[in-house]
């Protein structure tokens, strides 16, 4: 596409996520992989709530490119996720005004590189996740932290996976960019395609 320059350039999606990304965090001044992730519950009803994209893999990756991140297998997003298969999410950056919407399918991630991304966590965090039931009620804090001391002592300073914890990997089947334009006249582009093995189509939207 002609006018497709710049910030736009390029054929590959992930690349430009990844560059995006890369812009931002030297701007955003917290959690610039936060995304506001979207699921759908057995009655249709959404839910949103934001959660740390820890990687974007390239096409050349196994997966064929992806948007991974990781929480409890236990929760509702999980839950909601196994049921429907799919996500969305958005990336927004108020420094940059720009924003990255995703469309995909949801496959697990729970191998060797769920492992290696668990072992890089601080020791608190991981024995925080062996201690949340994620999504459950949850009588005090003071019952939370009960729990936190009884898997340190279960599982000491080097606890392993919790097997109820792990990754989730998005194929995305539309990426849609969005830059801040004057006057609201804002620049958007969407790759889309029908399968994960489809070839990208790429389209100019209206504002």
């Amino acid at each position: 596409m002609s006018d497709r320059t710049g910030i736009f350039a390029g054929e590959d999606p992930f690349a430009l996520a990844q560059s995006w990304l890369a812009e931002a965090e030297k701007t955003e001044p917290n959690d610039p992989n936060a995304i506001a992730l979207a699921t759908v519950d057995a009655a249709g009803l959404p839910n949103v709530r934001m959660v740390l994209l820890k990687e974007i893999e390239g096409r050349d990756a196994p997966s064929g490119g992806a948007f991974l991140f990781y929480t409890n297998y236990g929760s509702a997003k999980s839950a909601e996720i196994a049921a429907a298969g799919k996500a969305a999410f958005v990336l927004h950056w108020k420094s940059l005004r720009r924003q990255i919407r995703v469309r995909g399918l949801v496959t697990r991630e729970e191998g060797a590189q769920a492992d290696a991304y668990y072992a890089s966590r601080s020791l608190k965090s991981r024995l925080g996740a062996w201690a949340s039931r994620q999504s459950e009620p949850l009588v005090s804090r003071t019952a939370l932290m009960a729990e936190v001391a009884k898997v340190t002592a279960a599982h000491g300073t080097a606890p392993t996976r919790p097997p109820f914890w792990g990754g989730f990997r998005i194929v995305p089947l539309e990426i849609e960019f969005w830059a801040d334009g004057a006057f609201r006249l804002h620049d958007r582009f969407r790759w889309h395609r029908d399968t994960p093995e489809a070839a990208w189509q790429i389209l100019r939207l209206n504002p």
